[in-house]
């Protein structure tokens, strides 16, 4: 054997073996990443029960309702359409009605997505995109509004 071959042999075997651990490190992720999905999305695209995701909008006005154990029933909408959500703890101390929320989970085979994290944003600095957008083209979310991005202050 000459050494081209030696060494194509070995640069062949560190390819594959440097492929087979980007592939193992890339399976090992994909569990773990969790798909962020507006109401509207989870409602058209049938999301399939079980599956982690996040869902974010808006806390549907008069939706919540407060149990004993801490359990909370509430809708996110996005003002097309709205999923009903429960979560069970402590929600934070900006969540309220109208407010913006993400909620992270799993949804079952009813349709109730089963809330394991609950985070409330105060405005829409902390709103994630995806739900600014699509409150955007539903013509809900107006620029210098209550609710929609602030115009910027002029510093003194």
């Amino acid at each position: 054997m000459t050494r081209k071959t030696r060494r194509l042999i070995l640069i062949g075997t560190v390819g594959a073996v440097l492929a087979a651990a980007v592939g193992l490190v890339l399976f090992a992720l994909s569990g773990e990443i969790t798909l962020y999905k507006t109401p509207t999305e989870i409602v058209e695209k049938h999301v399939t029960e079980g599956r982690r995701l996040r869902i974010g909008g808006l806390v549907e006005v008069g939706s919540v309702i407060r149990q004993d154990g801490g359990r909370v029933e509430f809708k996110v909408t996005d003002t097309a359409n709205a999923v009903p959500v429960t979560y069970t703890g402590l929600l934070p101390d900006l969540f309220k009605e109208g407010q913006g929320v993400v909620a992270e989970g799993k949804l079952d085979q009813t349709g109730l997505f089963q809330a394991d994290t609950v985070l409330a944003k105060h405005d829409e600095r902390y709103m994630p995109k995806e739900v600014v957008d699509a409150l955007k083209a539903q013509g809900v979310w107006e620029e210098g509004q209550p609710g929609g991005p602030k115009p910027p202050t002029a510093k003194n």
